[in-house]
């Protein structure tokens, strides 16, 4: 059962999520829902608010392997981004943005090595989106088709791009938009954390403004709901809560035919 990840797991450090003095400006709130046709949740998300950094993920790789997955992600990755930061107070200095990759990238190696040690596990991986927040800039990471959105006065930008084949197919003009919505690939990863290939996490600083939004979520989100619905549910309210809950809501009233979570960060 993979003891040596396991060991790892329940090694982990443990660190609470403090309101420090650098944390407060900043407020989140998240919510992972079954959906209304899986067996088991394989979405996981993680906020620590004094070091402001929240991510959310997405197992595959059937029951448990992906329950594992995503869990692995969401229990180890934050460390190894504390490591990777130190005592950096800006994102400003491209060195920081590349350890963090790094760690990313790190982790991927680490769980295909130890996947591939346990037959019943091959194959295991996970979706991350990840955002690292210092002095109003954002350090978005991401692998696989989890999202992050960034709302600001009334408009709605998606900031990552999906991994996935059926994009690599938009890109390269092989299909159209119509096409790729119902296109049977449309859920197969080009990358993710415990690919076989080298790991390629994707980065981008994002610089926010008092009243900006960023939202983190899994593709049972964006499955459902376009960007309009999106966008229209993100600035409705100022109770955050309520937003997460709504956009669960209207996931599962849309069909709910994955696990959904969605995490909601404010300036």
């Amino acid at each position: 059962m993979m003891r040596r990840l396991l060991q790892f797991l329940s090694g982990r450090s443990k660190r609470e999520a403090a309101c420090g003095a650098n944390s407060c400006s900043l407020r989140h709130a998240g919510l992972s829902h079954l959906g209304r046709t899986r067996g088991n949740n394989e979405d996981r998300w993680f906020a620590d608010p004094a070091e402001r950094l929240y991510l959310v993920s997405d197992g595959m790789g059937g029951q448990f392997a992906g329950e594992l997955a995503s869990r692995v992600v969401v229990e180890v990755l934050p460390a190894e981004v504390r490591k990777a930061v130190g005592d950096a107070e800006t994102l400003a200095d491209p060195a920081t943005s590349d350890r963090v990759v790094q760690s990313v990238a790190e982790l991927s190696r680490n769980l295909r090595r130890e996947s591939e040690r346990e037959p019943g596990l091959s194959g295991m991986g996970a979706t991350l989106v990840l955002a690292l927040v210092r002095n109003r800039q954002a350090l978005v990471v991401h692998m696989g088709d989890s999202r992050a959105y960034l709302w600001r006065a009334g408009e709605l930008r998606r900031l990552t791009k999906d991994h996935t084949l059926v994009q690599l197919l938009l890109e390269g003009g092989v299909l159209d938009q119509s096409q790729a919505a119902t296109h049977p690939a449309r859920n197969q990863l080009s990358r993710f954390v415990g690919m076989p290939s080298e790991p390629l996490p994707e980065s981008q600083l994002v610089d926010l403004q008092p009243g900006d939004r960023l939202l983190l979520c899994t593709d049972g989100l964006t499955g459902m709901l376009d960007d309009e619905q999106l966008r229209v549910m993100l600035g409705a309210e100022a109770d955050l809560e309520r937003i997460c809950q709504r956009l669960i809501e209207a996931a599962n009233a849309a069909g709910g035919k994955d696990n959904v979570t969605a995490l909601v960060l404010a300036m």
